[in-house]
């Protein structure tokens, strides 16, 4: 694995700046160097970084970054640099415009909280002068999109607090509309999905259990299908154990031949500034095997060392 030498954690905006213009000096960029800053800054620290670099160089760090870098590694740090909400803009206005990827739009809407949603929605219409809601109409259909646009309307409450009846009429509903009849009732599920909180699907998760022997997501993976079965089992695993979750998607973004970058990095970018601690437990807990060790063995190059920058130590 590479070694990188990381200024200071200290080291400021202004130093930082100055180090990743020298790095960008003479015949190639040094892409050691340039990882070896920006994969140890996180978001609030990036931005600063850019500020002094504009004032400091009158160009666009993200510009030059583009310019000088190629490849998966290009991505990966592009994708990086944004503050965790622009981000999700980003992702989304590609998944659902240039490269259409119903599962990458899925995965980000159905796993963010219901403030983080708030705050993607208002960027988004700013960067892209179009409402999200209007974007998720025109690429999606039938049971899918009403979910999604269900989900990024909805209000939901972030507090703990859950009513143990209401948990317990909802898990008969979802019965009633999946597994007691012969088809299913998708506006029960959909409606249930996108107005309950986590916790509050996290009980019904378990009430479900008790109270008619299957899971909640078995009985989700019999009864629906595509891309609305997939929005609710994301949304369900949020809410019982993101960590677990995340780390199914990266086992299957590397598993088998080839591996899928634009998963594995979108999945360990999104998540480094949010809960990857809890993604690489679960992951080992799982699969017997680091992430670090799993990316490790699937990637190459200044790619791997910034993902393994990314990620951390080996633990």
């Amino acid at each position: 694995m590479a070694t990188l030498t990381v200024p200071g954690v200290l080291s400021s905006p202004r130093d930082d700046a100055m180090h990743l213009y020298k790095a960008f000096k003479g015949w190639g960029c040094d892409t050691i160097a340039i990882i070896g800053i920006l994969a140890h800054r996180d978001a609030s620290q990036r931005a600063l970084i850019e500020q002094e670099y504009k004032v400091m160089y009158s160009e666009d760090l993200t510009k030059r970054l583009s310019s000088e870098l190629t490849g998966d590694i290009k991505k990966a740090l592009l994708l990086w640099m944004p503050d965790p909400a622009r981000r999700d803009a980003m992702i989304l206005r590609e998944a659902l415009s240039s490269n259409i990827d119903l599962k990458a739009v899925t995965e980000v809407i159905c796993s963010r909280t219901p403030s983080q949603l708030y705050q993607l929605k208002q960027l988004y219409i700013a960067l892209f002068g179009v409402y999200l809601e209007h974007d998720i109409q025109s690429q999606t259909s039938g049971d899918h999109k009403k979910m999604l646009v269900a989900y990024i309307c909805m209000p939901r409450s972030e507090g703990p607090d859950v009513d143990r009846t209401i948990v317990e009429q909802d898990a008969k509903a979802l019965f009633n509309a999946g597994e007691k009849r012969l088809g299913t009732d998708e506006q029960t599920f959909r409606s249930i999905f996108s107005e309950r909180s986590r916790p509050h699907m996290d009980a019904v998760s378990s009430a479900y259990k008790n109270m008619f022997g299957n899971t909640l997501k078995k009985a989700i993976k019999s009864e629906t299908s595509g891309n609305f079965e997939y929005a609710l089992v994301t949304i369900l695993q949020s809410a019982e154990n993101p960590g677990k979750y995340f780390a199914k998607v990266l086992r299957k973004a590397m598993k088998g031949l080839g591996t899928d970058d634009k998963t594995l990095t979108r999945v360990i970018v999104t998540r480094t500034e949010m809960d990857m601690q809890y993604i690489k437990a679960e992951y080992y807990k799982k699969y017997g095997k680091t992430l670090t060790d799993a990316v490790h063995s699937e990637t190459s190059s200044n790619y791997r060392t910034f993902l393994l920058s990314l990620l951390g130590p080996n633990t």
